[in-house]
């Protein structure tokens, strides 16, 4: 069956999702953050769309964008195309990266246009991450308190109060309100085989077997331990295939 045309947005916005195929990860380290953000930069450049709002996570990313000069499909598919080229070739692997087409929504009013901006930037604190939404390292968040370097922040900020100041500390107020509209998710309900979740353990703690997560340092045991949640895997789970308490895994994920 053919596919059917993506809704076009009267204000030309959108909220789009790039994730990686199976769920598979596509951001393994600060290395690949950095490559797909040069990427972003090089494309917005030449494709000139505008940019208000980004979040890379372990296999997806959001972004908030306007159209422009260039139809929004054609600049995704040619930022797709070049880090797949790019991880593939780091990673020594072949094949598809991404999951089919992005997905996306359209963004017709201001009310929703906040909506998704805060969604967007709560999604490392909902995966339990991080605390706020400053912590975070790969979201447009921290554009918005210093100096921009991809995101229109002069738009967003126009929002909150004309003065630049007042405009930041109700941008950061805003942010600590929990959002609980309804926006384009991401699909992570699955439920993962345990065969499929050995592999990820193993692959995300970098271990051979799932019982060394044991033997890890607590600050790394942590972290891998919120990698994992943040992918789908339930405590239960987690502690079934690794042998760490559930207490230890809660509380790691609610650090």
């Amino acid at each position: 069956m053919p596919r059917t045309a993506r809704e076009k947005s009267r204000t030309g916005i959108y909220h789009m999702i790039l994730r990686g195929i199976n769920r598979q990860t596509i951001f393994e380290d600060d290395e690949d953050g950095n490559r797909f953000m040069q990427t972003l930069e090089e494309y917005q450049k030449k494709s000139e769309f505008k940019l208000y709002a980004y979040c890379l996570m372990g296999n997806h990313a959001h972004l908030l964008v306007k159209e422009e000069k260039e139809d929004l499909g054609v600049a995704m598919r040619r930022i797709g195309a070049s880090y797949v080229y790019w991880y593939n070739w780091k990673y020594e692997r072949c094949g598809h990266l991404f999951q089919d087409r992005y997905k996306s929504e359209t963004v017709e009013d201001d009310q929703y246009f906040l909506t998704v901006l805060r969604y967007i930037h709560q999604n490392p604190v909902k995966a339990g991450l991080i605390k706020e939404a400053a912590d975070y390292t790969w979201s447009s968040y921290r554009e918005f308190l210093g100096t921009p370097k991809l995101v229109e922040t002069d738009f967003v900020l126009g929002f909150f109060d004309s003065d630049k100041g007042k405009a930041i500390e109700k941008f950061k107020v805003f942010h600590t309100a929990e959002g609980r509209e309804s926006c384009l998710e991401i699909d992570e309900k699955k439920k993962w085989k345990d065969s499929e979740a050995i592999e990820l353990i193993k692959h995300v703690c970098q271990i051979a077997h799932c019982k060394e997560a044991q033997n890890l340092n607590k600050e790394k045991q942590c972290e891998y331990l919120k990698r994992l949640s943040a992918e789908g895997l339930s405590a239960r789970q987690i502690g079934r295939i690794t042998g760490i308490g559930r207490w230890v895994i809660h509380k790691a994920i609610e650090s």
